[in-house]
């Protein structure tokens, strides 16, 4: 099959074998989508080679277990043991053992076949499109906000970029009623942000120390030192942002200030296809430009553009 290899912080087109996994279902790809993750991948990240993407949604052709044969499904990316010590405490997205999809020790999804144990699959509702259902791993990433920490509506929300996966926290977060404000650089996210009644602050506007909770989504040190000024004594400062490299923080104000900090990252699919389902987001409008999976080297430079939106991968 044709699959996008990475290898020494280039990709490429690559014929590979069709996986075959025991126990696992073998997938055919519909669409994929291209996120920071993956772009950060190929400017060396983290060390990984091997077949890039984590971001799906396809049919299952094969299966251990009949009952899925056909589904049209979304997949969970951390493939856990089950047996370790996270794992046994409730913590399968920290197994000792996991393999993550396209990320860890597991080829991904830009490719037309892709593998994952049943476990790791949700079934797409029927009225959820292709173009919407590819969102659901981003999506899902959003909610885990408001899984770690109570968001009231008489909180002051400050969340800091507008890209990919940002728009998805914005949507996600109008939702609960709280009183929040998004930073956007490019007038395109601007525009998606204001069409759904979400407002908007400059840099400049932000008040210091007097906001609850700040959502750093931006990948970027400035993002981080804009929302560390930001957050109110004892507020919480979520963390979004995965960074290359070492930033220099002062953690006398973080202790003096009293300041909780929250690392998050993969979240639950199931309220993620809910929202879906019931309409309440709409991911749909972040989808910049469409490619063919054998077009995929320049999907990818188009993806890495600055303020660019979603990149799919299509069958």
């Amino acid at each position: 099959m044709k699959a996008v290899w990475l290898e020494n912080q280039k990709i490429a087109m690559r014929d590979v074998s069709q996986p075959h996994k025991a126990n696992e279902a073998l997938i055919r790809i519909r669409r994929a989508g291209i996120c920071s993750t993956d772009l950060e991948l190929v400017k060396g990240y983290y060390p990984y080679a091997g077949i890039l993407g984590h971001e799906f949604v396809g049919d299952v052709i094969e299966s251990p277990d009949e009952s899925w044969m056909g589904q049209r499904v979304v997949g969970v990316i951390n493939a856990a043991c089950g047996k370790c010590e996270q794992c046994l405490n409730g913590r399968p997205t920290h197994c000792e053992n996991r393999t993550v999809l396209g990320i860890t020790n597991r080829d991904g999804v830009f490719a037309e076949y892709t593998t994952l144990p049943i476990e790791n699959l949700h079934r797409v509702p029927a009225s959820v499109p292709d173009e919407a259902a590819v969102f659901t791993e981003p999506l899902a990433a959003a909610l885990e906000i408001q899984q770690q920490t109570q968001i009231k509506p008489t909180d002051r929300v400050l969340l800091i970029g507008a890209g990919r996966l940002g728009q998805l926290i914005a949507q996600t977060l109008s939702l609960t009623g709280c009183d929040l404000r998004v930073v956007a650089r490019h007038s395109h996210q601007q525009k998606l942000l204001t069409d759904r009644g979400i407002r908007l602050i400059t840099e400049d506007e932000i008040q210091p120390r007097r906001w609850d909770i700040v959502v750093e989504a931006t990948g970027s040190s400035d993002g981080f030192n804009l929302a560390h000024k930001a957050i109110r004594p004892r507020g919480t400062l979520v963390m979004k942002s995965t960074y290359k490299g070492d930033m220099t923080i002062n953690f006398s104000s973080i202790v003096v200030d009293e300041l909780t900090i929250l690392g998050s990252r993969c979240g639950p699919f199931a309220p993620a296809l809910r929202l879906l389902e019931k309409k309440e987001v709409d991911p749909t409008v972040l989808i910049a430009k469409r490619f063919k999976l054998s077009e995929a080297v320049k999907a990818f430079e188009e993806a890495a553009k600055a303020g660019m939106l979603k990149v799919l991968l299509e069958a």
